[in-house]
């Protein structure tokens, strides 16, 4: 039988959303949130987190589309763009890369995210050209059985209306007198119920969590890596999605996005503490044994760049061609790096860091 079209509704709906199990998650998941917060502002250079864990944010979101791909696959693709045969890897590092624009939009314009961001970011994430969709004949189904689970709204007309009042919702902080971590719940639903491009719709989704997080300032920089937590429990984020269609349940939806954040908040920090730990541990490493090689220059770029290469080190320290090899090739003699030469061309991996974030991804890829 065919579902009607889900009514979507105006934000926020006419629920009590702040019940005792609410405000106890809550409440957690902000102390959660502020720890990572800070621990995140610990480290030197931030980038290096922008970097690394949004491609890890991007690898973990994609899974969720069954787009998966592995560590080294994602790390070659930096090195050696025009080399991969990978389109999962490629995918993914577009998702990255939308995340990046995200953010850096978000800079340029005082914190608004925009529907015209949004467009952006599908465009840079699908490798096409287009936006919302225009006509109809959209509808979601069950994978398994092939069965329509909800039609999202069809027309072109009613896709930028509602496009139109989620985007004031999210940038009107005076709206609603709800916690931005709630609102954040609310959002994303409405997001993925609009359903408003033709495809892309869930990582995109995924990216404006964390992009709304970053404007309301609970975090600094967009790292909190929230996809690993609804990969692990796809089944249930997707049946809790429909439940609020068929069953107006709220409450159970946004605890399960709060469960999310305070969870992955937790497994970031963790993430982001071994980062600040192994840099530490290098640095030190780096002056005892290596001092006239040592600067926080070459330090920051064996982080962001987990597979590093002679022209990264030129560009990021200054330096010429053969220094930079010099430099490469004494970490990997003192086993700071591990030197690879396939070709032509070497390239260093940080194998501890590399090692970190396959842990973090709980697989051994």
């Amino acid at each position: 039988m065919l579902k009607p079209i889900y009514v979507i509704p105006a934000l926020p709906p006419p629920v009590d959303l702040e019940t005792v199990v609410v405000l106890k998650a809550l409440a957690r998941a902000n102390r959660a949130l502020a720890e990572l917060k800070g621990r995140a502002a610990t480290i030197p250079n931030q980038g290096i987190l922008i970097d690394t864990l949004s491609l890890q944010e991007a690898k973990a979101s994609s899974e969720i589309e069954n787009i998966v791909t592995t560590q080294d696959e994602l790390f070659q693709l930096d090195l050696f763009p025009e080399g991969s045969d990978s389109p999962e890897a490629k995918e993914v590092a577009r998702y990255r890369d939308a995340l990046k624009l995200g953010h850096d939009r978000l800079r340029a314009t005082d914190g608004l995210i925009t529907n015209n961001m949004l467009i952006d970011m599908f465009r840079l994430l699908k490798g096409r050209t287009g936006g919302f969709r225009e006509t109809p004949g959209t509808a979601l189904l069950n994978e398994a059985t092939g069965e329509r689970v909800f039609i999202p709204p069809q027309t072109g007309a009613e896709i930028i209306a509602h496009m139109t009042a989620l985007e004031q919702f999210v940038n009107e902080d005076d709206a609603c007198e709800l916690d931005p971590l709630i609102k954040m719940a609310l959002i994303h639903h409405q997001f993925e119920s609009i359903h408003p491009f033709p495809d892309g719709n869930g990582r995109l989704g995924r990216i404006l969590n964390v992009l709304y997080l970053t404007r309301t300032g609970l975090l600094d920089i967009p790292v909190l890596y929230l996809s690993r937590h609804i990969t692990r429990s796809k089944d249930k984020y997707y049946k809790l999605l429909q439940a609020v269609r068929d069953e107006d349940a709220w409450e159970e939806w946004v605890l399960y996005m709060l469960e999310a954040v305070a969870e992955t908040a937790q497994t970031t920090l963790v993430l982001v503490e071994g980062i600040r730990q192994q840099m530490s541990d290098m640095k030190r490493r780096m002056r005892d044994e290596l001092p006239k090689l040592y600067s926080q220059d070459l330090l920051n770029n064996l982080f962001r760049h987990p597979y590093t290469r002679i022209d990264y080190v030129v560009t990021d320290l200054g330096v010429t061609r053969q220094t930079a090899a010099k430099y490469l090739d004494a970490l990997a003699d003192a086993g700071f790096v591990e030197k690879h030469k396939p070709g032509r061309t070497s390239y260093y991996i940080n194998t501890a860091l590399v090692g970190l974030f396959i842990e973090g991804a709980g697989d051994d890829r």
